[in-house]
């Protein structure tokens, strides 16, 4: 288990793109975190049956503000994403102090990790494989979020799309 409100390291110097860092599932697989009022900035996107329509231009506003308040970290990454509707998505992005003007919210609580490897048209045996493992510990799952680790385009130029399934329990 990980100290509180700590996450595994991430080079964040490792972009070969100018845009995502390349991901290192080590540190990140069969894991519990353990956040006390840890900081996020929420933001949301607009779906259409899960596959969210505006997330570039809601990313980049959200990534422009954390980063003129200098409020991002120089080790650590975590955006987690979860869909309340077929419609609609919320992105919750780890944040180390207050960003003006920006949907500041905290989490707390127990999660359990999981790396997948594949497409996104994989996420619904994702969930699955995530609710037995949660099952399999005899824990409860509250929600189920997910950390897409690249974008689309940083994906394709590693050639691995890693996602980290996060289950609150």
């Amino acid at each position: 288990m990980h100290e509180t409100n700590k996450l595994p390291k991430m080079n964040m110097d490792t972009s070969e793109t100018g845009c995502c860092p390349r991901f290192e599932p080590k540190g990140w697989d069969n894991q519990e975190l353990q956040f006390d009022h840890k900081q996020f900035l929420k933001t949301e996107t607009i779906n259409l049956f899960h596959i969210p329509i505006n997330m570039g231009p809601v990313m980049k506003k959200a990534m422009k503000n954390i980063m003129e308040a200098e409020a991002s970290s120089k080790d650590e990454y975590l955006m987690l994403s979860h869909d309340p509707s077929p419609w609609k998505g919320e992105h919750f992005i780890a944040v180390e102090k207050e960003v003006p003007g920006a949907n500041l919210t905290t989490l707390s609580g127990k999660y359990l990790t999981r790396v997948f490897e594949g497409p996104y048209k994989e996420a619904k045996s994702w969930t699955k494989d995530m609710k037995e493992m949660v099952k399999s510990k005899n824990k409860e799952l509250k929600k189920l979020y997910f950390f897409y680790t690249t974008c689309p385009k940083c994906a394709k130029h590693y050639g691995e799309n890693y996602a980290v399934g996060v289950a609150e329990v």
